[in-house]
């Protein structure tokens, strides 16, 4: 499999051509054209771990109907993957979902400030909670547009990774 990755967003970031190849001993990665040893395991839901030439490398995904994130230790970067399962159906299907969709802490942090109200109106990738964590204060967005139906996040509270922050219908 072949990806196109822009990391730090679309303006005037060079995309990285990433090449997957699962062969009889794990994956085989090339990253621009260089070979890199690469061990991956997912311990739990949108976290991977991954040792990558020697150093280890705990990763965390972030995502919404219309951004992808990566956290690599306190390092949010904003990332666009174009590939065989490109990102644009992932927010296409995301937009669509039916029923209701709970929105997780992506990280430990302490709650900062609730953006809507409870059976208010959404967009998708519009702000819902707000959490800081490490100084730094990072919004949560509505995977999906719908109704609030219910507000988990309580202000000045600490939440963990995947805590339910609020359902979306």
């Amino acid at each position: 499999m072949i990806f196109e990755v822009l990391v730090g967003g679309k303006a005037g970031h060079k995309p990285h051509r990433l090449e997957l190849e699962r062969g009889d001993a794990g994956w085989k990665c090339r990253l621009d054209g260089r070979s890199v040893n690469v061990d991956a395991l997912i311990p739990r839901s949108n976290v991977l771990s991954l040792l990558v030439d020697g150093r280890s490398y705990e990763i965390k995904r972030e995502q919404t109907a219309t951004d992808l994130h990566l956290w690599v230790g306190s390092s949010r970067f904003a990332v666009e993957l174009r590939g065989p399962r490109s990102l644009r159906s992932r927010q296409k299907a995301a937009i669509d979902e039916k029923g209701a969709v709970k929105i997780l802490a992506p990280m430990p942090g302490r709650v900062v400030r609730v953006l809507v109200e409870e059976n208010g109106e959404v967009e998708a990738g519009q702000g819902v909670v707000v959490v800081e964590a490490m100084k730094m204060q990072n919004e949560i967005k509505s995977p999906k547009k719908g109704t609030v139906k219910e507000i988990l996040a309580v202000a000045g509270a600490a939440v963990n990774p995947g805590d339910t922050l609020a359902i979306v219908e």
